[in-house]
């Protein structure tokens, strides 16, 4: 048997987030934790595995994001507790980590209406699947393939201090504009969009239906400048490419940084990317 996590905090004192996400921002979020402001609510547009979220002490929380499975699963989560746990953990048995039970539930999952029956899934899936990837086909189908990991983990100590913590938290399904849109000063708003991709075969914004093109990378790069001028402090992550760069240019500072991206399951193909942290610090 594959030895059980012992303890929720590593030996730096962060908490892993429940969920395996490509670009989780576990691997930086003390240079994150650097940059962001005091506040009284923390805002993330993008919440996605929520590591900034369990890593960080605001009073309140407002955590959106446009994935209805991603913001049902945390609802649940802080709702129900230890019920939902215990529910969720009937699919992590050896029974289940197989090619074949995991399509069955791929496509239970595909076909089901039912939101708690969906989340557990959503769980399921994200753990057995292939590096933790979160991705959909055009008709809104999710379709990573079988992870093939011997153990997968239950992230049983992380999911009950995801709940605790959520106490004074708002999930909300949305889009980064009605994010913004919901801020006010004394506010903090940190972004974690999909990133631009480096390559034309690096483009990993499809976790959720429709994308994230560079239209939308600018406008969120204005909505940021936008708020900060009227106080409301905003740092968003990204690659550190030309476009963003200048989509950036306004901002107050501009953080680069090496950081090892963890996507591919090759090791040779686990190379150094170069990240940027845009810091809009607001009047």
């Amino acid at each position: 048997m594959a030895p059980a996590r012992t303890r929720l905090h590593n030996k730096d004192g962060h908490v892993r987030p429940f969920l395996k996400w490509a670009g989780n921002k576990y691997q930086i979020i003390d240079r994150i934790r650097q940059q962001l402001p005091q506040g009284r609510r923390l805002i993330e547009p993008f919440v996605g595995s929520g590591a900034v979220f369990v890593n960080t002490r605001f009073d309140n929380y407002l955590l959106c994001d446009n994935n209805p499975d991603l913001i049902h699963l945390y609802t649940l989560l802080q709702e129900e507790g230890e019920r939902f746990i215990r529910y969720c953990k009937r699919l992590f048995t050896g029974e289940y980590n197989n090619a074949e039970s995991f399509y069955q539930h791929r496509e239970r999952f595909n076909q089901s209406r039912n939101k708690r029956q969906r989340a557990a899934l959503f769980l399921y899936l994200n753990r057995h699947g292939y590096n933790g990837l979160c991705r959909y086909n055009a008709s809104g189908g999710f379709n990573v393939p079988f992870g093939r990991y011997a153990h997968p983990y239950f992230p049983e100590m992380e999911m009950c201090y995801f709940h605790e913590k959520s106490a004074n938290t708002e999930f909300r399904l949305a889009g980064f504009e009605e994010s913004f849109a919901s801020a006010q000063p004394g506010d903090v708003i940190y972004c974690d969009p999909p990133y631009v991709p480096l390559s034309s075969s690096a483009n990993f914004t499809s976790y959720s239906a429709g994308g994230f093109d560079l239209d939308q990378q600018q406008h969120l790069a204005d909505l940021a400048e936008a708020s900060a001028r009227k106080g409301i402090p905003v740092l968003i992550s990204n690659h550190n490419t030309p476009f963003t760069r200048k989509a950036y240019g306004q901002a107050d500072r501009l953080i680069k940084f090496k950081v090892n991206r963890f996507i591919s399951c090759k090791g040779e193909n686990r190379e150094d990317a170069s990240e940027l942290l845009a810091m809009f610090d607001g009047i």
